[in-house]
């Protein structure tokens, strides 16, 4: 039997400081780093998945503040307009690595922005690149997708930059439902590139893993799960079928009531973090039943988590990210 598992957290704006900083900025970063590499630690993922890193220099000061136990780093090409990507970490070599942006072709991709002369181009990538790993752990080979999609935080265009606050009611719907569209969008690529790797995989499990900016329940992460009716929690989880190829079953459910959420926004608890597996994590035990994994969000790893609200200026200078790790443990 082999245990394996793997972590996802949004690290919130890990930015390494500027040459000239100011020394409380530096002291800042280190005692983050040391937040973050002593939550990683405890929890021990043979990979974690992270957000909102801001390139390849703060992700080789956490590997250092790792004290060499996480080796091997990814980190994606294709960052936001801030500049923050997604990575990976891992003990494992990464046998395979790609960078996810482009849009396939298809009608469900066929989207346009706002931009600040009302003109409406095209949108053809994820505003923030994916990316995917494949890993081997004594006999396991392992799929590994970190996706961070598109924001509800709504910025309004305006000459020379955004702005939080719109002209108009008009402008906010019309930016809202492009976030929406975009946000969707992003999830169809994601999905359509698990389809690819689903499909004729040697029994290859996969996870996909991130922020995904809303919760389970929304349309843009129901899109993840394939086929209906077997999710976790429900009678036709353990009764296999035809569908389960191609199906991700959204770990959520596994999580405790009392801490199924990642963020507080304005005083309510979000599941935005979250981890989708094939069916081959998901074992079935001497009573025919498919073996569930530990899961866990850690919403205490630092006391307890701020409630935030829509003004992501608020949070500069914070060390303790905005979001709890979530983690799962396999026994394959």
């Amino acid at each position: 039997m082999t245990s394996f598992t793997a972590m996802t957290w949004n690290v919130e704006n890990l930015f390494s400081p500027a040459p000239g900083a100011a020394q409380l900025e530096r002291q800042r970063f280190d005692l983050k780093l040391a937040l973050l590499a002593s939550v990683i630690t405890q929890l021990g993922p043979d990979i974690v998945a992270l957000q909102e890193v801001g390139g390849e220099e703060p992700l080789q000061a956490l590997q250092q503040a790792l004290g060499g136990s996480y080796p091997h780093r990814a980190v994606s090409a294709f960052p936001d307009r801030r500049g923050i990507r997604v990575a990976f970490l891992s003990k494992y070599y990464f046998s395979q690595r790609v960078d996810l942006v482009d849009f396939p072709a298809g009608p469900a991709l066929d989207i346009h922005d706002l931009n600040a002369t009302g003109d409406t181009p095209p949108v053809t990538r994820l505003g923030r690149g994916a990316l995917y790993v494949r890993i081997n752990k004594d006999n396991l080979t392992v799929d590994l997708i970190t996706a961070h999609l598109k924001s509800k935080l709504l910025s309004f265009p305006r000459p020379g930059g955004s702005s939080f606050s719109p002209r108009d009611e008009t402008e906010r719907a019309q930016v809202a439902g492009i976030a929406l569209m975009r946000r969707m969008a992003e999830a169809v690529t994601l999905r359509l590139r698990i389809n690819a790797l689903l499909a004729g995989n040697n029994r290859n499990p996969l996870l996909l893993l991130g922020d995904f900016n809303d919760v389970p329940e929304a349309q843009t992460s129901l899109i993840f799960n394939g086929p209906s009716g077997s999710e976790i929690g429900t009678l036709g989880f353990h009764r296999p079928d035809k569908g389960d190829d191609v199906r991700l079953f959204n770990l959520a459910p596994a999580i405790v009531a009392e801490r199924r959420y990642s963020r507080v926004h304005q005083g309510r608890g979000e599941l935005l973090d979250q981890i989708f597996a094939s069916e081959e994590f998901f074992p079935i035990g001497l009573d025919n039943r498919r073996r569930l994994p530990l899961v866990d969000s850690y919403v205490d790893f630092n006391s307890q988590l701020p409630s935030v609200g829509d003004n992501p200026s608020e949070r500069i200078g914070e060390i303790a990210p905005d979001h709890a790790p979530v983690s799962a443990t396999f026994d394959l």
